[in-house]
């Protein structure tokens, strides 16, 4: 079976701290362009060689407001399973799931109570993998990964 791999951020002083997300990060000028931006990102926070991972495409961007960030989703396909080398600075723990277990997972959506940036309390679509709590566009974008996978399975 195929394996998806979140991370759970590091704790920090910031909107993400602590979330359950994919790896990736901000553009750099030297990266030239956002499939190289989420190849370095990937290698620096799970260690993964970047050489090795085929992008196979892109997602829907997606705006991020509490960090003003947009976000350029792309999928990545590894041949084999890779050695995890999590940078601590970035990274608490990598969640391995199977693609089954995550499809599956999305049959079983409730709802979380956030705290937004702006201290209002609101209700969000979540999932659960493995005993951590996808939401906001992480879950968005795993959705629509899920979709896209079920249209070629």
């Amino acid at each position: 079976d195929y394996s998806v791999v979140f991370i759970k951020r590091a704790e920090y002083k910031g909107v993400h701290s602590g979330q359950i997300s994919f790896p990736g990060g901000k553009f750099e000028l030297a990266d030239k362009t956002e499939n190289i931006t989420a190849l370095r990102e990937t290698r620096e926070e799970i260690g993964i060689d970047d050489t090795k991972i085929q992008i196979l495409g892109s997602l829907t961007k997606l705006y991020i407001s509490p960090s003003n960030f947009l976000v350029s989703p792309f999928i990545g396909y590894l041949h084999s399973r890779p050695v995890f080398y999590p940078d601590a600075r970035e990274v608490e723990i990598i969640i391995e799931v199977e693609l089954s277990n995550l499809i599956k997972a999305f049959s079983h959506i409730k709802e979380k109570s956030i705290k937004t940036s702006a201290d209002l309390m609101i209700s969000a679509p979540s999932i659960d993998v493995l005993g951590h709590q996808v939401w906001g566009a992480t879950a968005m974008i795993s959705s629509e990964f899920i979709e896209v996978v079920k249209r070629i399975w």
